[in-house]
């Protein structure tokens, strides 16, 4: 790839986007291209029109999305399946009217029916009924892999799709009710260790499997993808020719991880269980060797990105108390 390739990175500021700008910039790519919402709101076609008639972009990594964990979900369906539906539609159409060379697209696991067999190939794609508490955003994300799809087989465009797993590390949402497990974790792990409070509360049962992918593994990811050959990223697609699976290849109960969590941020009081709230998904591992074939896999143990994730933390809410481990 043109290591002068002007890259715009949709939603850098997120926990994905700062990630995906973090390792070009360390593959040495200079000319990355980055917009705020209050620069460029990416659910306004005619914004979206303009910038890309104005920057000449040669590749895209659409990282840009509304997520949130299952309170999110729950309490905002209409607002995760608009803005969703809206960033891809947009941002897909007017790079391939702008003449983009080459998309990235990235979805999420919740794409795959609830009750899915494990690990979850991309065949099972549309195979059966969706999580309801995330239903909305899946099938936002689901119809983003068929835009790419669509124009790929109309336009002969490149456009490609990653479907990454639940995903965790620096720059993520610790909003008390709308992130996801393991940043909602650590706050709570982290607060209760601050106040010593003598027990912290888990939503359900905690028996649910989880498998977690650090960010900077799914970056890397991302910009592997990018760089393979159109002809190998088709051959490896096989029947599924529409996406692949990002994934550690491990899982986890969400007591273990919660046990995990406290553990790392020094937290020793109890655990207990909320069991009037859902689980969701009761199991969700991705099958990544399709992904695997073209050369990547992941290399970032749980334990070792949880560590990084509570100094990142700690740092962007200036808890410097202690952000070295020894």
């Amino acid at each position: 790839m043109d290591k002068n390739a002007k890259i715009f990175v949709a939603g850098h500021r997120g926990m994905v986007g700062s990630a995906i700008v973090r390792c070009l910039q360390a593959k040495d790519y200079r000319n990355v291209i980055t917009r705020t919402h209050s620069e460029l709101d990416l659910t306004c076609q005619q914004a979206v029109r303009e910038f890309f008639k104005n920057e000449k972009i040669d590749e895209v990594y659409l990282a840009a999305a509304k997520v949130g964990g299952i309170y999110a979900n729950n309490t905002y369906p209409a607002e995760f399946i608009y803005q969703n539906l809206m960033i891809e539609a947009n941002v897909i159409h007017e790079a391939y009217s702008a003449g983009v060379g080459r998309v990235l697209f990235l979805g999420s696991s919740c794409i795959y029916p609830r009750l899915a067999k494990q690990p979850i190939k991309e065949e099972y794609l549309l195979s059966d009924h969706l999580e309801p508490t995330n239903e909305p955003y899946a099938i936002a994300k689901i119809a983003g892999i068929k835009l790419c799809e669509s124009y790929n087989r109309q336009y002969g465009a490149d456009f490609r799709s990653l479907m990454p797993t639940n995903l965790y590390g620096p720059d993520d949402n610790y909003h008390p009710e709308n992130s996801h497990v393991i940043p909602g974790l650590i706050k709570r792990f982290h607060e209760a260790k601050m106040s010593g409070a003598s027990e912290v509360l888990i939503w359900g049962t905690g028996r649910p499997l989880r498998e977690f992918l650090y960010v900077d593994d799914l970056a890397r990811a991302c910009i592997h993808v990018m760089e393979v050959p159109r002809n190998l990223y088709d051959a490896v697609q096989g029947k599924c020719a529409s996406h692949l699976n990002v994934g550690s290849g491990e899982e986890i109960r969400i007591s273990e991880l919660a046990a995990l969590v406290a553990e790392t941020v020094g937290y020793t009081g109890e655990i207990a269980y909320d069991l009037s709230k859902p689980d969701g998904t009761p199991r969700k591992l991705l099958d990544t060797r399709l992904l695997n074939q073209l050369g990547w896999s992941a290399t970032t143990s749980l334990r070792e990105g949880l560590k990084h994730s509570y100094v990142a933390y700690k740092l962007k809410n200036n808890f410097l108390e202690d952000v070295t481990w020894k």
